[in-house]
Formats: structure tokens, sequence, C-alpha cells
């Protein structure tokens, strides 16, 4: 007789930890602050959690431009690439949108796939629009709207 029959299937599935609620409630106010602030009180938020992927992305929507916004993005994807690799991610497997943690990494590297595409940089654009698809085979996901 042989050892033990492996019956899972696919390739493993990756969730990053859930922000700290510290951190929750500071980006909540964040967002809750007058337009004219806003953007203001987010950098502030990242410049306390600057590992934070959530943060980045919060800050990328807010920016001025598309270059500045591609800046923001990528910073907060490579974050989130760090918080993977802490989670156990070895370069392949599944990072789903579908597990609300996960978001915000998955934001940033979707802004940068738009943000790479509005500055001319077409081979990024579809790398990151490959990664994607790569990590969350449904993706696009159906409704944004949920995001955090």
């Amino acid at each position: 007789m042989s050892g033990p029959v492996d019956l899972t299937s696919g390739p493993s599935e990756t969730v990053l930890d859930p922000v700290p609620e510290t951190v929750a409630r500071r980006l909540d106010a964040a967002r809750a602050a007058p337009i004219e602030h806003r953007r203001e009180a987010l950098a502030d938020v990242v410049r306390a959690f600057p590992t934070v992927p959530d943060g980045w992305a919060e800050l990328a929507e807010l920016a001025r431009d598309d270059l500045e916004a591609y800046a923001y993005y990528r910073v907060g994807y490579h974050r989130g690439l760090d918080a993977l690799r802490r989670s156990g991610w070895r370069g392949t497997g599944l990072v789903r949108w579908n597990r609300p943690s996960n978001r915000g990494f998955l934001r940033c590297l979707d802004g940068l796939r738009s943000t790479a595409g509005a500055i001319g940089e077409a081979g990024e654009e579809e790398r990151c629009a490959l990664f994607l698809k790569q990590l969350d085979p449904a993706w696009p996901p159906a409704a944004r709207g949920d995001a955090s």
C-alpha cells in the first residue's frame, strides 16, 4: 500500500491578514474627512502605516494626475507583495478578490495596470492584467463597490 493520497487540487490560495483595527479606524476616519482635507488625511495614515496597501490605494484614488497615481499604486503593489510573502506566498497561487483582506493589494495592482496604460506603459499594463488573472481567475470582480 502506498502513502496517503492528496485529494487537493489546483493552486494554493494566499489570504492576507486583515488590516489591523487601528489602521482600519484611521482609514475610515480619513475617508470620512471633508473632500478638501481627505487627501492629506489619507497621506497621514500612509505615513503612519506605510506597509499597508489599502492606504496607498486610497491615496492613489485621490492623486492629482495619472503619474502621481501610478507612483502610489506602485508603492502599494510592492508593499502588498511584501505582505503576501510574509503570508507564505511564494510567487504562485491564488490571491482572490473575494477575500476582503486581499483587496488593498489587488486594488493597487489593478490601479497600476490602469495608470500604466494612461501613461503609455503598454507592456506594464499587459503584465499587470495577466498577473491579475493569474491571481484571481474570476478577475475582474463583478462589483468593486464593496472595496474597503
